[in-house]
């Protein structure tokens, strides 16, 4: 079995080919769950590694390299789908239709690509089965539960016995591997509420149910109510991203409706449960002591990711072989959102950071991952590729 150096130092020797897919990836960003140039641009670059397996309804991907000898399963998984951003970063290989992988996922399906070779040539060592998902709509489109069910966790006859995922960012220093076991990432979700009212002349209220009055009240009364009814040890993150009332133009109109949208992020179910009962309770209570009437709607989340504590120990220990000292303990989690959470809430495993900031950059300034600026320095993809690699060796090997 090849140790995590040996894999590094064989990533290294494809480093270009792996900069090369990376850029092209990039300059064809596509959105959400039909990616189909992204797509054909993956299916060629796996060709004859194993056995592929295309989704039914997105553009998903699954390689299925089986070992020479008998044993389990493991997953690994690249996300694939771009933002809808315009690019800014003034790279050469920028995009320029609209869409951008601001996230790095360009770099995570190059990464999968690397690994996917690294197992397949040592596939004579592998005690099993090694499943890859090329994984479209991370970016809250739910794109890991539609693989999970079109049945892609059982491609291989069996369910995986560990999952293991990667992402790229911006405020580490390139190179650094950083995780944690438990709560890693948060539940990521959508708030949407309206007050309906009725309109009128802006000199006469009192004969108008004015809806912009309630609306502003329960924006303020549910930071209060985050303060007061949830512990703050288990923090919940609510924050209005927009407001929608009446017309720019008009001055002297009581509109008849007004409605905000918020992100709202947990890091335990208890808090999504209990999100998801009182903040109604307190808008239909508002909404009644004016007169009105009320809608609030929750998006699907994503699930908390959870960390396994056996999966980071094997993460911790192969980082340390590969970066030293550059591998660090996350000591709080993240309160961004990603469906790999869904995976692993199906199968134990583990979520990784690696720093990709270019490092003529100061990391702890520079654009964060979703900025239309936000560069990733891709020498780091050797690096993204053994670590893949040497987790599922170190379960098969």
């Amino acid at each position: 079995m090849p140790s995590p150096v040996e894999l590094l130092t064989e990533a290294k020797s494809y480093a270009a080919l792996l900069s090369e897919i990376r850029r092209e990836l990039h300059q064809i960003p596509e959105f959400a769950l039909n990616l189909p140039q992204t797509q054909a641009r993956i299916l060629s670059s796996i060709e004859g590694l194993g056995e592929i397996f295309l989704g039914k309804s997105l553009s998903s991907i699954a390689l299925l390299i089986r070992g020479e000898n008998p044993g389990p399963t493991v997953l690994l998984r690249a996300d694939m789908d771009a933002l809808s951003v315009t690019e800014e970063t003034g790279e050469p290989f920028s995009s320029t239709n609209g869409f951008m992988h601001a996230c790095g996922h360009d770099l995570h399906m190059a990464a999968g690509i690397g690994a996917a070779h690294l197992l397949a040539t040592h596939k004579a060592e592998l005690k099993g089965n090694v499943l890859i998902w090329f994984q479209p709509g991370e970016e809250g489109h739910h794109g890991a539960d539609v693989m999970i069910e079109e049945g892609f966790l059982d491609l291989s006859g069996e369910r995986p016995i560990a999952a293991y995922g990667l992402h790229v960012f911006t405020s580490l220093p390139i190179g650094a591997i950083a995780s944690k076991a438990g709560a890693m990432m948060a539940s990521a979700g959508d708030l949407l509420v309206s007050f309906q009212g009725s309109g009128g002349h802006g000199s006469m209220p009192w004969l108008s149910k004015d809806p912009i009055t309630p609306m502003v009240e329960a924006i303020s009364a549910l930071q209060v109510m985050l303060n007061k009814r949830f512990d703050q040890f288990d923090p919940v993150i609510l924050n209005v991203g927009w407001i929608s009332a009446g017309d720019q133009a008009t001055t002297n109109v009581i509109p008849d409706s007004a409605s905000f949208g918020a992100t709202v992020r947990t890091f335990s179910q208890r808090n999504t449960d209990l999100l998801h009962t009182l903040v109604p309770e307190m808008i239909h209570s508002i909404a009644k002591s004016y007169g009105l009437t009320a809608t609030v709607e929750f998006s699907v989340p994503t699930k908390v990711l959870m960390n396994d504590p056996g999966a980071i120990a094997r993460v911790e220990r192969i980082s340390q072989e590969l970066v030293g000292p550059g591998y660090q303990t996350m000591q709080v989690p993240i309160a961004g959102g990603e469906d790999f959470a869904s995976i692993v809430a199906e199968v134990p495993g583990a979520f990784v950071f690696v720093g990709a900031c270019p490092p003529e950059i100061d990391y702890q300034t520079a654009p964060t991952n979703h900025s239309s600026k936000a560069r990733f320095d891709d020498s780091v993809l050797p690096l993204c590729s053994s670590l893949l690699a040497a987790l599922a060796f170190d379960h098969l090997g």
